[in-house]
């Protein structure tokens, strides 16, 4: 036992000498011959070379390309006649320089319709009826026949029926009378607070009145937000904004009620000669009397509003506001076949577009859109009002109020009722990207309406799905059949549309 243990040392020892001369020998080897050594420094010296002068190369191509696919969208985004979308921050705006030295032109002459006046009773509550007025009032469909064909004179629905709702306070009617240029804007149900517009000149501040209709609910809010100051004849002020009051809504849909002021500024206002209007959520960017002077006196229009950036058929856009859920889709649905049965046709590129060239007084050539689309951003409208335009204005707000709320399925309809007597300027959607700057609502809107998926969901315990002051055109009998209509086909165009 003694002597294993003694060979065992033995053996051990013997062996440490062995690793230690391996170990000094392998050092030996790498002082000689390492990485850093002549030897080894001389082989790989060229290879790392080359692959660093590739590596860069790479670089340096990838670079290259890079630039050249930029260049191309550039180059795309500047030729295209019906560019649908913004590049980065949009286009831009062919702009007059100087505020000051913008010549207010003659009013434009009324041609087609030279006297037009409202129905301001609701009908069926002079015939004896229960129903109590609406602020629509109860529209037939032979008199909303009757209402797509202008004559001289006339005489149509155009809300604000007496005892409807939607009433000014008196010291705001007083307030806006001396108003003839009018910026407007509106918030309803509390979704939105006043952003303040930039790059409004001395001179516009003078000459516009900056309007933003609100509801009790929005101006509670307002409150309670930002700054409200008043002034000493009662008007409520948050920066440059007039506060107007729209006591009693006139619709259960804060959506419906953010048309009226959209649709009928002529009507809140009707000493305005000119308006702007921009939604609540949006903070103007560019001052007014530029707007003005690009959109309307340059080209001699009256009426100008922005393409869509992805639909250019209200087919396409019913479709969009299906999936989105922005209104009921058997609805939604109705209202299609209604505007089918009666004629419209989905928009191609034969149908209804005038994309032609004019001199700028400028100097450039630049690109005039009458027509192209069906659909507009309906976010802002320029407009001069025009008998005509007011005709427009009115015909517009009762498809909305007797349809659904989605006032973009309704437009390029009336144009095709008008047959081509009402004329606007359709300009590119980047432009109107450059206009303004967009903010998100405080909260989502949520309405139940907006999750119904068939009709047989508005029957029995849910029957209270019903809007009952709007809408009713869609439960009304229509005197046509409609079990034969087929909505066209409809390709999404967009994933974001």
């Amino acid at each position: 036992m003694d002597s294993d243990y003694q060979r065992s040392v033995s053996s051990r020892a013997s062996r440490r000498p062995e690793r230690n001369n391996q170990h000094h020998q392998t050092k030996d080897a790498d002082a000689e011959g390492g990485f850093f050594s002549p030897g080894r420094l001389s082989q790989d010296f060229p290879m790392k070379i080359i692959w660093k002068m590739g590596f860069i190369r790479l670089i340096l191509i990838g670079g290259i390309l890079w630039m050249l696919l930029i260049l191309t969208v550039l180059l795309f985004h500047v030729w295209s006649c019906q560019s649908s979308s913004a590049f980065f921050s949009g286009c831009p705006i062919p702009l007059a320089g100087d505020p000051d030295k913008i010549a207010i032109p003659k009013r434009t002459p009324d041609t087609v319709v030279q006297h037009l006046s409202y129905i301001l009773e609701d009908e069926a509550g002079n015939n004896g009826s229960q129903s109590p007025p609406l602020f629509g009032g109860h529209q037939s469909w032979s008199q909303r026949e009757e209402s797509f064909k202008p004559k001289s004179t006339m005489k149509v629905h155009c809300g604000f029926i007496r005892g409807g709702g939607a009433e000014m306070a008196p010291e705001d009617i007083k307030y806006v009378e001396k108003c003839r240029f009018v910026v407007a804007s509106g918030i309803f149900d509390g979704y939105d607070i006043p952003h303040q517009p930039t790059s409004v000149s001395p001179r516009s501040r003078k000459l516009f009145c900056f309007l933003m209709v609100v509801d009790e609910i929005s101006i509670d809010f307002i409150k309670t937000n930002v700054t409200v100051r008043k002034d000493n004849d009662g008007g409520q002020w948050v920066g440059i904004w007039r506060l107007v009051l729209l006591k009693h809504p006139p619709y259960d849909e804060p959506r419906r009620n953010g048309k009226v002021p959209k649709i009928l500024t002529h009507r809140l206002f009707p000493q305005a000669q000119y308006s702007i209007w921009i939604d609540g959520k949006m903070e103007l960017l560019v001052d007014p009397l530029l707007v003005l002077e690009r959109y309307l006196w340059r080209g001699k229009h009256t009426f100008a509003i922005a393409q869509h950036k992805h639909h250019r058929s209200i087919y396409e856009e019913a479709d969009s506001n299906k999936r989105r859920k922005r209104y009921a889709r058997p609805l939604i649905d109705l209202h299609m076949k209604i505007y089918r049965y009666e004629g419209m046709e989905p928009w191609s590129p034969k149908k209804n577009t005038m994309c032609r060239r004019e001199p700028s007084s400028y100097g450039s050539i630049q690109q005039i859109f009458l027509q192209n689309a069906d659909v507009p951003e309906g976010a802002i409208i320029i407009r001069e009002h025009t008998a005509i335009n007011n005709l427009f204005s009115c015909l517009w707000f009762n498809e909305v109020n007797l349809f659904t709320p989605r006032d973009q399925l309704s437009f390029g309809y009336m144009v095709y009722r008008l047959g081509g007597l009402f004329k606007f300027f359709m300009f590119p959607n980047c432009e109107y990207n450059s206009i303004f700057e967009l903010y998100p609502h405080t909260r989502e809107h949520s309405s139940k309406i907006e999750w119904v998926k068939s009709l047989d969901e508005f029957k029995g315990k849910n029957s209270g799905l019903k809007e009952s002051r709007g809408g009713l055109g869609l439960w009304m009998p229509y005197p046509g059949n409609l079990d034969s209509v087929v909505l066209p086909p409809v390709a999404r165009t967009s994933k974001a549309g």
